[in-house]
């Protein structure tokens, strides 16, 4: 007989093979690691494979996990789309939404799509720009609801969804951090990446020039892959043909920052509760 995919037991292990570690699972789902690890054991018996293999760092999927995935992430589209239908709870009507640029690539696409397979009908109008805009376009109520990155003051962790630490980057293979003087490629001078290099650098006493100052993420990296520059970028944004700088490079450490989500000042509808929902509960995985 074909068993039963209980929708529980299929989103607990989506969470766990999201997270890539059960206890950050556990909290997003709402069960103790013990519960949760018993969950998945009970569905790897129903599918007879192993879906996961534990290890000192985490858990990583099985070549059997991986395809399980796909399954399990297109029954629960399904599933919740249906249910939301049926309920009448399937939302129409649009809203504008900021995500930082250097993120858009990273956290947009899964955001998106999952959102729109839960609620067809809406339409979702993107900005991507610098934190600084977005909070400006926020206070004017030209965005809805935003994606935007605090500095770390310590008595602010609360509000973080995610952390991101910042480093240094030079094309790949390049020499730019052996410049004398530095030469940095930057966003605008209000911004986090923009302070953090300049204050760290001033500490450290390191001569430096700003070959680059914009608030065009494609700008930036362009004159980083042309290896004439040195950049800060947050460690989950740095594309691929980027290299993250060491330690043993010389350069000063730089901070940590974090992200949250905040609304416009306009009253909040039902569709903006519900998508405010549904990036806070996806984005500390993503």
């Amino acid at each position: 007989m074909i068993p039963h995919l209980d929708p529980d037991l299929l989103r607990n292990f989506v969470a766990v093979a999201e997270s890539g570690v059960m206890s950050r699972a556990a909290g997003q789902v709402g069960r103790t690691q013990a519960a949760l690890s018993q969950q998945i054991k009970r569905l790897e018996i129903m599918v007879q494979q192993p879906l996961l293999i534990r290890t000192a760092r985490g858990v990583m999927l099985t070549m059997y996990g991986e395809r399980f995935l796909l399954h399990a992430k297109r029954i629960l589209d399904v599933h919740d789309e249906a249910v939301a239908e049926l309920m009448g709870e399937s939302l129409s009507g649009s809203l504008r939404f900021g995500c930082p640029e250097d993120y858009s690539y990273v956290f947009l696409p899964t955001l998106l799509q999952s959102f729109a397979q839960q609620h067809p009908q809406v339409l979702v109008e993107v900005v991507c720009a610098q934190t600084t805009r977005l909070l400006e376009q926020l206070d004017d109520h030209v965005l809805d609801l935003a994606i935007v990155s605090l500095p770390d003051t310590g008595n602010n962790r609360d509000q973080f969804l995610r952390s991101e630490p910042f480093v240094w980057v030079q094309s790949r293979g390049g020499d730019a951090m052996n410049f004398d003087p530095l030469q940095l490629a930057l966003s605008e001078p209000d911004t986090l990446d923009h302070q953090a290099a300049i204050s760290c650098l001033d500490r450290a006493g390191r001569s430096y020039r700003i070959a680059y100052a914009s608030g065009s993420m494609i700008g930036l990296t362009a004159v980083v892959r042309s290896g004439q520059a040195i950049a800060v970028i947050t460690q989950t944004a740095v594309p691929p043909d980027l290299e993250v700088l060491p330690e043993s490079s010389g350069l000063p450490a730089l901070p940590v920052i974090g992200l949250t989500v905040k609304r416009g000042r306009r009253p909040p509808s039902r569709l903006l509760e519900r998508f405010e929902q549904h990036v806070r509960s996806l984005l500390p995985a993503l």
